[in-house]
């Protein structure tokens, strides 16, 4: 079978490194196994990957930790595998950059599927493509309502000209919104769009990121909200884009 993917697994466990190289190989997706965070940072500049498998509980620097040092540097997608499952333990994963977040003991078949799901995001086609394209970046700097976003900085600056800081998933919501401008999104589309990745129905962290996305654009208090509920249908960004 033809290889449609790179990974790099980053975990402490050998057997379940051993299990996922394996498995992986049966469909097409050469993954390598590094056990802490100073052999996955000595791969990744060694070698292009398309995906991480990262562990929350590893020896050293956790993986929470490692999550945000690739972001800060990096959009290749992540994927944690973790026997933390507590859903302050997704939230945090989540807001640290993880595309999807999957729970020992796992199905190996369900891995492989979030794998190609995550890969069809970045390639923009199927799963069978033997190269993965990443679609163009757009214009780096956005204005809407007095507000400027550099996609490429990560930077937002209100009309005050503060420079507003944004964590990953703020960015991500946002970057959902402006791609749809005035129009309603669902919960379930931004999940999507801002995460990636299916999530379940009940869970709220979509209506967290956008509380804390609306605070931090509500800086006038006498201007009205520009992100709006809409009763039964999902959010809007309620803003006029400039050119």
């Amino acid at each position: 079978m033809p290889t449609t993917a790179e990974v790099l697994i980053v975990d402490d466990d050998p057997d379940i490194c051993t299990l996922l190289v394996a498995y992986l190989g049966d469909f097409g997706i050469r993954a390598q196994a590094v056990h802490d965070g100073t052999a996955m940072r000595s791969s990744l500049a060694r070698q292009r990957f398309d995906i991480i498998i990262l562990d929350l509980m590893l020896p050293g620097e956790d993986g929470l930790s490692l999550c945000h040092s690739i972001r800060f540097l990096s959009d290749i997608p992540i994927l944690m595998l973790t026997a933390r499952g507590e859903r302050g333990d997704k939230v945090a994963g989540l807001e640290a950059g993880a595309d999807d977040y999957v729970i020992k003991p796992f199905d190996p078949r369900e891995l492989v599927a979030r794998l190609h799901t995550i890969l069809r995001r970045i390639r923009g086609r199927g799963v069978g493509a033997p190269t993965l394209e990443r679609r163009p970046p757009p214009a780096n700097d956005i204005c809407f309502g007095g507000w400027r976003l550099n996609r490429a900085t990560r930077e937002l600056t209100s009309p005050a000209q503060l420079l507003i800081p944004l964590s990953y998933g703020e960015f991500r919501l946002l970057s959902a919104f402006i791609e749809k401008p005035q129009s309603v999104l669902s919960r379930s589309y931004l999940l999507s769009a801002a995460r990636g990745r299916s999530m379940e129905a009940y869970d709220r962290t979509i209506d967290l990121l956008v509380s804390r996305l609306r605070q931090k654009l509500d800086t006038d208090s006498t201007a009205k909200p520009l992100l709006r509920t809409i009763r039964g249908e999902g959010y809007l960004l309620d803003v006029a884009f400039e050119a």
